[in-house]
Parts: structure tokens; C-alpha cells; sequence
């Protein structure tokens, strides 16, 4: 028999469930349904980081930017990286009761890919069925692990809605000599067997809010802006939505045909593509520069700067661009919903 598990207690909110031996802290929520504040769950983004108050741990490998010497030594831990060999007691940072009231327990499934399509020189849309249902939120995404003599996992947020949670589509950015998504072109075929383990995620959708909803989004940030989107028109709300996606160039848009038709059905929905090497483009007549920038002169001239969601899906330059705009235009810091895309460790 395996050593006793260990007890977590989460304050405030005064949470308690069991940790396995060698099973780090934010697994053991996961597996346990308990939604904890969460990013790359690779120690490497902070989203998880909390005060130790009681208990002794150890933690696995991690980055210093996520959580720094001093920090360490003043009893902070990262839940993705903490190794429990006591009852613990942990005070989180940051929490959020609509996320623990909404927590989907993570699971394991089997699925198999059904197609892989391009959208644009690098941008893919791969569709897997699974072989049974996966609940999630809107906005949410799941790690998927290919077969072969090594395995490569990764995570990627659906582009379906929750309505839709056998079908999977994810629409996934390619990057020069990428483990995974060079896989996408022609060595993952219809067929392959593949697993899929989640949901995982906080910046899903919220529901029956007022005011505006603004989505911004660049490259493969499209995935979970476009769930969070259809998720939100079949809802009924009816508010202002505006849609900012950032692009290199106008072969770097997609689904525009499908954004027009939307628009059209739905007069309170804007789609406004903004390109970053555009500025000698005389065929472009849209907006120009960075996505962040055309967010902030939408703002300044906006009514509802306090009264607005924004979900803001794509890399992190342009989340931490975007950010000090947000906070400059007064938008609450409890109404703005981050998913930071950082690279993969292998």
C-alpha cells in the first residue's frame, strides 16, 4: 500500500480535499473538481502562485520569473510545482467563486482525429471525435497527447461550444520545427488515435452579465474566442460585442466570410481585424498597427469602459501589452478574463 494522502486546506474559502503521494497540489484539485487559479501548469506563469501558511512541501522544477528567490523564501508556492509530505494549509492569492461554483472534474478520454484543414499558411483547424462526452466551458482547453515512440503533449483550447462535446475543433498555430504542430501537415492522419485530458482553463465565458463584451485575440487565440463567441450568441444575451484579432498581414485572416454572416445576423457584433505589417498595404483599409493599440482608441472613445467584459486568448506579448491599456481605461480588473499562451518547455 501506497502512503496516505495528505489533506489540503485552502483559504479563505475554507476548502479541504486529498493529495497523493508524488501528485502535485493543482492535479490533485483537478482530479477532485476544484477549479484553483491555473495558466501553463508547468511552473513557468505565476497563475497558480500562493502563500503556504502550514505544512511541509516540496517543489518541483520551476521558473524564477514565475516565482523568484525572495518569494520562496517567504513561503510562496506554485500549486502546479508543490509536492505535498504533510497536511498543508495554503492562502490563496486570488480566487474566484464563480470559477469554484463552475468546477468541472479533469478527466482522461480517448479520441480520433476525424480532419485537419489549413486556414492560412500556418494556421490549422484539426477536428477529433471522442469516444464519449467532455463537459466544458466555453473558452476552456484540454491537453492532447499524439502516440508514437515519444510522447508529445500539448494544450489547445476548443473552438466548438460546449453544446457540441463529442466533435472537438481546435484551430492551432504552427511554429518552425514545432514537435507537435509540424505534425499537422500530412503525419497526423484521419484516424490516429489520440488522448485528450481536461478541461482545464478559467477564461471561460461568464454568464448574464450587462454591458459590452470586447474579445482580443492573436494567432491561435482564435480557438477559445470563437467557442466563447458562438457559446454567447446561442445563449440569447443580447450586448455589444466587439471582436479585435491581431494579424501580420491579410493572409493572416481567416473566417472572414463567416464574421460578415454574423455581423449581418447580428447587428450589436463587430469583427475588427487589426494588421501589424500592413502599413504599405494600399489594398487594406482596415485598422492598423497593434491589437492592443486599436482596443485603446475603441476605449477612449467608449461609454462603457466600466461596464465591459473583456477575454483577451494569444501569446503573451500581447497580453502583456494589452494589459496597463485596460487599467489606463478603467475597465474592473474582475471583468477582464486573461489566457496567456506560453511556449512549450519540449
Amino acid at each position: 500500500m501506497g502512503a496516505p494522502a495528505n489533506v489540503v486546506r485552502l483559504q479563505p474559502v475554507g476548502i479541504e480535499f486529498e493529495v497523493e503521494e508524488n501528485e502535485t497540489v493543482l492535479d490533485a484539485a483537478f482530479r477532485q473538481g476544484i477549479a484553483l487559479p491555473h495558466g501553463c501548469k508547468e511552473g513557468q506563469c505565476s497563475a497558480c502562485k500562493c502563500v503556504l501558511t502550514g505544512g511541509d512541501v516540496e517543489l518541483k522544477k520551476y521558473s524564477t520569473f514565475a516565482l523568484n528567490e525572495m518569494e520562496r523564501g517567504q513561503d510562496y508556492i506554485l500549486l502546479c510545482r508543490t509536492l505535498a509530505y504533510s497536511d498543508l494549509e495554503v492562502e490563496l492569492l486570488n480566487y474566484d467563486e464563480e470559477v469554484l461554483s463552475k468546477s468541472i472534474p479533469v478527466k482522461d478520454f480517448t479520441g480520433t482525429v476525424t480532419s485537419v484543414s489549413a486556414l492560412t499558411h500556418d494556421i490549422r483547424r484539426l477536428e477529433i471525435t471522442l469516444e464519449q462526452p467532455l463537459k466544458f466551458w466555453a473558452g476552456q482547453y484540454v491537453d492532447i497527447t499524439l502516440p508514437g515512440p515519444e510522447t508529445i503533449t500539448r494544450s489547445f483550447s476548443m473552438a466548438n461550444s460546449p453544446g457540441e462535446s463529442q466533435n472537438l475543433a481546435f484551430i492551432i498555430k504552427k511554429y518552425p520545427n514545432g514537435r507537435f504542430s509540424s505534425r499537422l501537415d500530412g503525419d497526423l492522419a484521419v484516424g490516429t488515435e489520440v488522448g485528450i485530458k481536461g478541461p482545464y482553463g478559467t477564461c471561460f465565458r461568464r454568464e448574464n452579465k450587462t454591458g459590452a463584451m470586447i474579445l482580443v485575440g492573436g494567432g491561435s487565440g482564435m480557438s477559445p474566442l470563437w467557442s466563447i463567441l458562438h457559446d454567447h450568441i446561442s445563449s440569447g444575451e443580447v450586448r455589444p460585442v466587439r471582436f479585435f484579432y491581431g494579424a501580420r498581414t491579410q493572409n493572416d485572416l481567416f473566417y472572414l466570410d463567416h464574421f460578415a454572416e454574423l455581423a449581418a445576423k447580428h447587428p450589436e457584433f463587430t469583427f475588427v481585424p487589426v494588421l501589424s505589417h500592413a502599413a504599405d498595404d494600399t489594398a487594406w483599409c482596415g485598422a492598423k498597427g497593434f491589437v492592443h493599440e486599436a482596443v485603446g482608441e475603441h476605449l477612449r472613445g467608449a461609454d462603457y469602459r466600466e461596464d465591459v467584459d473583456v477575454y483577451a486568448c494569444g501569446p503573451s506579448p500581447m497580453i502583456e501589452a494589452l494589459t496597463p491599456v485596460l487599467q489606463m481605461s478603467d475597465v474592473e480588473s474582475d471583468r477582464i478574463f486573461f489566457d496567456k499562451f506560453t511556449p512549450a518547455n519540449n
